[in-house]
């Protein structure tokens, strides 16, 4: 009876000095090295597999340890496969909480207002953080991984600032700014000033990418817009420089000459009456506004000031004045 008392108080004391060691062992910062500071989980791993690879890195002191505390609280099933930072010094607790909750380390990255798509190709291929998942794929092959039923990829994606999880896939998040664009241009496509001359909402985003190409003043949008709206109701053509310069492409060498003027191509609206064929960059949500609502103006001209605003004129003999001033300086 005795032997079996003496037993049962080493038995507590065991599971007592194991639990004050666990709780030691979990609740001691460890001093994470600078280059273990950020890591991955991949996808599949084990618990076991796990722990080895933290304390081989020197996220935690002893594997052991960490795997037979990971099982008591539970976690054993629970780990998700990711990119994660840690700072200078992080607990084991901290740090089995942060790969069982999903705490990714998030990459940010910024689509501008105007961009092309080989633009936003660029840079999305030269970012660091990203699985660049589109490498080496067509614009066509993109749009059909997307599950996109267009045929030119062209100011389909919001611009904004996005923040995703470090490692994942560049077409993830070109969905997800595919996504953000057709809810803005579905919202404010609901909110549009009656009698516009666009047949859906694919026409106003064209018409937005020209709007973003020609001002980047926000008060002028649109006054911009307004030219453009009452050139396509009069059967006018639009003659919008910025579409000469997408038509050209990479031919385009900063000028634009009376010969590219007079270049017949489907973006030269010198030539051809009505909407290029697709968007010719991405539009912010200030450019769709304004197309969606343009300022009510009989304006149909405007002209550059050289100070980055515009003269704007409601007939050719006010233009014609315009140019001469701000133009040619007459």
């Amino acid at each position: 009876m005795r032997l079996l008392r003496t037993g049962m108080l080493l038995a507590v004391l065991v599971a007592m000095f194991s639990g004050a060691w666990l709780a030691f062992f979990a609740f001691k910062p460890v001093d994470v090295p600078s280059n273990a500071r950020a890591f991955n989980v991949d996808q599949g791993r084990s618990l076991r597999s796990v722990s080895g690879q933290f304390a081989q890195a020197g996220l935690v002191s002893d594997h052991l340890s960490f795997l037979v505390f990971a099982r008591l609280m539970g976690a054993a099933g629970e780990i998700k496969a990711g990119s994660y930072e840690v700072g200078e010094q992080i607990t084991p607790y901290k740090l089995l909480e942060k790969i069982v909750r999903g705490e990714f380390a998030l990459a940010e990255l910024r689509f501008t207002e105007g961009w092309t798509f080989a633009q936003l190709r660029s840079v999305l291929d030269g970012h660091p953080a990203l699985k660049h998942d589109s490498t080496g794929l067509s614009d066509t092959q993109i749009l059909e991984r997307l599950g996109i039923e267009r045929k030119s990829p062209e100011g389909l994606f919001f611009p904004d600032t996005y923040f995703c999880a470090v490692a994942s896939s560049d077409l993830a998040l070109l969905k997800q700014a595919y996504s953000r664009m057709q809810s803005k241009l579905g919202a404010l496509w609901q909110e549009r000033t009656p009698g516009l001359p666009l047949n859906n909402v694919y026409e106003a985003l064209i018409f937005a990418s020209i709007v973003e190409k020609e001002t980047g003043r926000d008060n002028e949008r649109e006054l911009v817009a307004a030219v453009f709206m009452n050139r396509l109701k009069r059967g006018m053509r639009l003659q919008t420089d910025p579409t000469i310069i997408y038509g050209l492409g990479s031919a385009y060498d900063g000028n634009l000459r009376r010969r590219d003027l007079q270049a017949d191509n489907a973006y030269n609206t010198y030539t051809r009456s009505g909407l290029p064929p697709t968007p010719i960059a991405m539009p912010g949500e200030a450019s769709i506004r304004a197309t969606m609502n343009p300022a009510q103006s009989p304006v149909l001209y405007f002209v550059a000031r050289g100070d980055g605003s515009h003269q704007f004129s409601s007939n050719l003999v006010e233009h014609n004045r315009a140019v001469n001033k701000f133009q040619l300086h007459q």
